[in-house]
């Protein structure tokens, strides 16, 4: 189904942010099994009907989370990826943790880094986030690069984080600030 720009809540020149729908479920877990080479062992995006309905349920309902669909404008707006914000605090916070995947047919073209830096600026504006944090396997080169192409800085490590794939995992910790973003 094409998506109309008018549906984005931000625009870069390729790509537009929209939140995730029940009517996506489709779409997504078609790239999402298309995309399993790319994503294993780091991601394990919903791949069936149920999953998905569950995933896209939490991202609408919970306010401590916020999903984007990276969509591309030239495509219909196909998804090319999608962004979330997780663990959203306010108060004297102000913080979410990121994560993403694009998928496979438009890995390495550019369009996920359109896509988070359109985030990191609904992040810090609308949502008015003032920190955003990535965790990444050491090893997920990919990741590592997108973080650092959008002015996110290394902070630190953490050995077993997260538990991924039947093991917990060390990751690295990456982070944005509203202040980090002046000028951009």
């Amino acid at each position: 189904m094409p998506h109309t720009a008018s549906r984005y809540l931000a625009e870069g020149a390729r790509v537009g942010l929209r939140h995730f729908s029940h009517a996506d479920g489709a779409e997504f877990t078609a790239r999402a099994r298309e995309s399993k080479d790319l994503h294993h062992p780091w991601l394990f995006p919903p791949d069936s009907a149920s999953a998905y309905a569950a995933y896209a349920e939490r991202l609408i309902e919970d306010p401590t989370k916020a999903g984007f669909l990276v969509c591309e404008k030239e495509a219909d707006g196909a998804l090319a990826g999608f962004i979330n914000i997780n663990n959203i605090v306010e108060g004297g916070f102000l913080c979410g943790a990121l994560g993403y995947g694009a998928f496979a047919h438009a890995a390495g073209r550019g369009l996920m880094r359109e896509g988070l830096n359109l985030v990191v600026r609904h992040a810090f504006g609308p949502m008015r986030l003032h920190r955003l944090e990535i965790n990444v396997q050491p090893g997920n080169a990919a990741s590592i690069a997108l973080a650092r192409s959008c002015g996110f800085r290394l902070e630190g490590f953490s050995p077993k984080l997260l538990f991924i794939d039947g093991a917990w995992r060390d990751h690295q910790r990456w982070a944005i600030t509203r202040e980090m973003t002046a000028g951009r």
